[in-house]
């Protein structure tokens, strides 16, 4: 089992920029995929990226591709998402997620029963 904890989340204007961190622990960091996904009031949790156990290979919903960028320090046992161009669709809870399992060199998985594990969230308001 792995433990995950965010920060960095807050409230900015529009067409602001917020990072995201998620501190890994319990378990090797380096040997799983890891993932963000969001969750707006009165909806599901949603896919927002992934990447994969290396850092090589990432995938972006279509909704934030080109504004967000999602990373990972191995070393630092941390992946981060830099969130760009905010506008206030992008108002959620974002959690981020470790895989359950090891897979292969550049698998980055998206749907939600992919992920074992969960952080307890952090909260992102975007003001217009």
């Amino acid at each position: 089992q792995v433990q995950l904890v965010e920060s960095g989340g807050g409230l900015v204007q529009a067409g602001g920029s917020l990072r995201l961190s998620c501190a890994a622990s319990g378990r090797t960091f380096s040997s799983y995929a890891m993932g963000w996904f969001r969750q707006a009031p009165g909806k599901e949790r949603e896919f927002v990226a992934a990447i994969d156990w290396s850092g090589g290979s990432t995938y972006y919903a279509d909704s934030v591709k080109g504004r967000f960028t999602i990373s990972r320090d191995n070393a630092k046992n941390t992946v981060y998402l830099q969130m760009n161009s905010l506008t206030p669709e992008d108002t959620a809870v974002y959690y981020c997620a470790a895989d359950r399992l090891r897979r292969r060199l550049g698998a980055t998985p998206q749907v939600l029963a992919d992920f074992g594990s969960w952080g307890q969230g952090t909260q992102v308001t975007v003001s217009s």
